[in-house]
């Protein structure tokens, strides 16, 4: 049975309908759990017939721990008004465990922990959790954060493979709570890698525990993103084909109650093409495709999904889904009622919502016990390394070619020259990047490690590969997608111009080396034009070296030609270190020295801008 993948829009405007029905519906039945418990009587005097808990969820939590943006050192801020950080959820997990008894929730996180701010980067690279020169190394800031607030599991997330293995083994060593991943296996023998999954009791006076499977699934597409860390070690099959094999493993095991924590979006959708023979985004196939599983936190999109149900193919069930956005933005909160017929728990009834942090004050004892990393990483981050003779931003990046990006090419293109075979050296060498903040800016003046940081987000080292003239258009066509298709005489908006295709910033690759022209009043397909190097038109056969970072170079975001292309160069060096090293050796950070304009939007020939 096929399903097609919903549209993106279509697929948030439900969820966020039905999200706000359950919302309604569960503050209006907020009280029902106590007031049956409170009809059976307590203790022992009779065992009660049904009982409630809860599930609380969190993810994508990208190393957030406090309120704040160590790009823009200072407090978070966002036009919806977002808070980030687990110090305030853990006030809200608070809240809930007071409301509905401590013995009555449990804690889940479906993954991407520690990668993804200045904080998680200065305890994996400045001074790493795994130790430097034979020396312990410190405690992973999410760990001590986690700990405190007493997870009872998480799954892994790709972006937790971004430091190699080692990095998270320390962090795994570091958790009072395992890290699920029953699709992360050993390449060798095929046996899981991580625990697949963990059960948990809730225990009920005078009857038998309620006993809950967490399955923790994480994302086939590490295998592409991270294939430096985890080729030839680690092996990431199917959600759906895993799930299939553990979920009537856990219901054999007695569990009341099956809950998978997934590092998988719910739309059924892929960014990879045919690159992987695996779902990206799965957990709705999950829900339709195998039977026994009552609920699924979502993680890896970073939407707001506050309740979404799935009918099970097989058996009719419903299966109900929450994301709660990213980076401790919301927390989602499944409430479950169950009653006790011959002495086993069955489901009566389940709903989900989503809570906002941003009203509550961030938890006094995270802030006690580390304030003091927090400040470590602030003092790091505001390190001046160098002088720059003005200002540059990126806030017109994503449709002018503007001397910020020609940075980047420009440290990518003299990295990869000193380390390029002499028969490689010989070809034309170009670089390949993407806009991933409007809001990067370097200031006239002092230039310090969050300017920098804050220009590169991720933490992606440096491949360059072989692509030929034809495969170079092709690769710049699949960029051009990027743009919606304006006919020439209609004028240009520049805030509903990019993001066609569900295609974001990050995936948008400019090209420096090359001239080229991007004609957007073509249809997709057609619209690079004058694609030439050095004066002369690009040959179908011409050979290039092409300077691109090792998330694209191993195939993320589906680009044509590259994951298979042969590799010129590769380094474990990360580009963000390379551009803060060539600021700190050059001392002065002037565009005159690598802007260049060599790309620019026309309609039917006509410069844009």
């Amino acid at each position: 049975m096929t399903h097609s993948p919903m549209n993106r829009r279509e697929f948030v405007k439900k969820s966020a309908v039905t999200g706000a029905a359950v919302a309604a519906a569960g503050a209006v039945g907020s009280g029902t759990a106590e007031a049956a418990e409170q009809g059976h009587g307590h203790g022992h005097e009779k065992a009660p017939r049904t009982w409630s808990f809860s599930i609380l969820g969190t993810t994508d939590l990208h190393g957030h721990v406090f309120d704040w943006d160590y790009y823009a050192d200072a407090p978070y801020t966002d036009k919806a008004g977002n808070s980030v950080g687990v110090a305030r959820v853990a006030t809200l997990i608070k809240q809930q465990r007071e409301a509905k008894g401590e013995h009555r929730v449990l804690l889940v996180d479906a993954g991407d922990i520690i990668q993804g701010t200045s904080l998680a980067y200065y305890f994996a690279r400045v001074d790493p959790i795994t130790g430097t020169d034979g020396k312990r190394g410190p405690k992973h800031p999410m760990a001590t954060a986690m700990n405190h607030m007493r997870y009872d599991a998480a799954a892994l997330g790709n972006h937790e493979f971004n430091y190699g293995i080692d990095t998270l083994r320390k962090f795994e060593d570091q958790c009072d709570f395992p890290l699920l991943g029953a699709n992360a296996l050993h390449a060798k023998t095929l046996r899981p890698a991580f625990e697949p999954y963990t059960v948990k009791h809730i225990k009920v006076p005078g009857a038998p525990d309620i006993k809950v499977g967490i399955l923790g699934l994480t994302n086939p597409g590490i295998a592409i993103w991270d294939k430096d860390n985890v080729g030839g070690k680690l092996v990431f099959p199917g959600l759906v084909e895993q799930a299939k094999k553990y979920v009537p493993r856990l219901r054999a095991l007695g569990c009341d109650v099956v809950f998978l924590t997934d590092h998988s979006g719910l739309d059924g959708s892929s960014s990879w093409g045919d690159e992987l023979p695996y779902i990206e985004n799965a957990s709705n196939l999950v829900a339709e495709q195998v039977p026994g599983i009552d609920a699924i936190l979502v993680g890896h999109t970073h939407v707001e999904v506050p309740s979404y149900t799935v009918k099970n193919d097989e058996t009719g069930e419903d299966v109900l889904l929450s994301e709660p956005y990213c980076w401790g933005y919301r927390l989602s909160v499944f409430d479950f009622e169950l009653e006790l017929h011959h002495g086993q728990w069955k489901v009566t009834s389940k709903k989900a919502q989503t809570l906002n942090p941003n009203g509550v004050a961030e938890d006094p004892q995270i802030k006690k016990l580390l304030e003091a990393d927090h400040e470590l990483v602030v003092k790091y981050v505001n390190t001046p390394v160098g002088t720059c003779t003005a200002d540059l931003s990126a806030a017109e990046s994503c449709w002018k070619d503007v001397p910020i990006m020609d940075f980047i090419h420009k440290v990518q293109i003299e990295t990869v020259k000193t380390g390029l075979s002499a028969a490689d050296a010989a070809l034309p060498l170009i670089s390949v990047a993407a806009p991933f903040s409007r809001t990067a800016d370097i200031p006239q003046g002092n230039v310090t490690i969050k300017d920098i940081a804050g220009l590169y987000i991720y933490d992606n080292t440096l491949y360059a590969k072989k692509l030929t003239g034809a495969q170079l258009k092709d690769y710049l066509e699949y960029a051009a997608k990027y743009y919606i298709q304006v006919p020439a005489g209609t004028e240009v908006d520049t805030a509903t111009l990019t993001n066609a295709n569900s295609f974001w910033d990050y995936m948008y690759d400019t090209a420096a080396g090359v001239d080229y022209d991007i004609d957007i009043a073509q249809p997709e397909g057609s619209r690079i034009k004058n694609l030439s190097y050095n004066g002369t038109a690009v040959a179908d056969d011409q050979v290039f070296v092409v300077a691109v970072n090792n998330y694209r170079a191993n195939g993320g975001s589906g680009y044509p030609h590259i994951a298979s292309a042969e590799i010129a160069y590769s380094s474990t060096n990360e580009i963000r270190d390379m551009m803060i090293d060539y600021v700190t050796a050059t001392k002065t950070l002037d565009p005159a020295d690598f802007a260049v304009t060599n790309w620019k939007l026309t309609q039917a020939g006509t410069p844009v801008f």
